[in-house]
């Protein structure tokens, strides 16, 4: 009225919708972000709990790979599916009402011997074994030869002068040695502190193949992404309303038709 008129402005942007969140463009990549990161996040810690079991270790037997109160993750295996250098966590009535921690170093039909100058013997080869503490012999006393039975494992703790491992019960009616049945675990990785996996014990090599790895490292990077994305795509927001906040302070305002 009165002659008096007013000018529309264009978005800018050639005419997308924007607003003090940005563009919707931007608010649907990062409700995708986020949802795609809850999956993965989520999925990573399912598929963790599925494969791994936590064990708090109370004794030093297994140092120094393993330490007294160290939080391990092992993973859920048959027992068919050891193999010579593995960690394992099994349960033994004869040996204990609880599960044990030990390194296998002999399965079915293997014979093992300690020992020549101070080291391991396992179907006639010398075991190389950097695993146990520097200059520590393979035990500090010797053992005559055992074969081991079909289906069974003969094991011992890293820490050979403190540990009650197979060596310890050769006595018994099974020689010292562990049905494959009773193991529920390989240890992959020590958690706390955060020492990482455990290394392949490469002196078994040339009696056969090692165990591989678990998922673990899958399983990490899978959390970490969908973290990452899952505070990504939140942040967006916040940030798209600073932004635009800043625009509206520096900005032009348009004029008025005169």
């Amino acid at each position: 009225m009165g002659g008096e008129s007013t000018t529309r402005t264009a978005p800018r942007g050639g005419g997308a919708s924007t607003g003090p969140l940005g563009s919707r463009t931007g608010q649907r990549l990062s409700g995708l972000a986020v949802a795609l990161g809850m999956v993965l996040f989520l999925g990573g810690f399912a598929w963790g709990a599925v494969v791994y079991l936590p064990y708090t270790v109370p004794t030093s037997s297994m140092t120094p790979t393993i330490d007294a109160g160290d939080r391990v993750l092992a993973q859920r295996i048959d027992g068919a599916d050891v193999r010579r250098g593995d960690v394992v966590v099994f349960k033994d009535a004869t040996w204990a009402n609880a599960p044990m921690i030990k390194r296998v170093v002999a399965v079915g039909g293997d014979t093992v011997s300690c020992c020549q100058n101070g080291k391991l013997k396992v179907n006639g080869k010398v075991i190389d074994e950097p695993y146990l503490a520097t200059g520590t012999p393979a035990e500090f006393g010797n053992f005559p030869t055992v074969t081991v039975p079909e289906g069974r494992l003969f094991l011992l703790g890293d820490e050979r002068d403190n540990s009650v491992d197979s060596t310890a019960h050769l006595t018994d009616a099974a020689g010292g040695t562990v049905s494959r049945g009773a193991v529920d675990a390989r240890v992959d990785a020590v958690v706390w502190p955060m020492n990482g996996m455990l290394e392949r014990p490469t002196g078994f090599e040339t009696l056969g193949g090692l165990s591989s790895p678990g998922p673990l490292r899958t399983v990490v990077a899978l959390v970490i992404a969908g973290a990452v994305l899952i505070l990504g795509g939140g942040a967006y927001g916040p940030v798209a309303k600073r932004a635009a906040a800043s625009r509206a302070r520096t900005g032009t305002e348009p004029a008025g038709a005169r």
